[in-house]
């Protein structure tokens, strides 16, 4: 444990920024599925709004340094890509 009082404000601020950066993560990956699942049944229209919203979540997390620009336009790609061959 830190003794001095900067070290102990560097371990609240990390473990906040930490389950933050999970919360992100876990919204992507939920984002990112809703939409495989919404290309799978078939539903062109309920595939559309999904694509939509997972780009946006996809934007956010980019925003926030959740994930690299890079890595955000190559799954962005990646399910425009599924959403087209549909």
């Amino acid at each position: 444990m830190p003794i001095i009082k900067s070290a102990k404000k560097r371990v609240k601020v990390t473990e906040k920024k930490t389950a933050q950066n999970r919360e992100w993560k876990n919204k992507l990956k939920t984002a990112i599925k809703d939409f495989e699942n919404a290309v799978e049944t078939g539903n062109k229209e309920e595939a559309e709004e999904q694509l939509r919203e997972t780009i946006k979540v996809i934007d956010k997390a980019v925003s926030r340094n959740i994930i690299h620009k890079n890595n955000a336009a190559r799954k962005k790609s990646r399910l425009t890509k599924m959403y087209n061959n549909m």
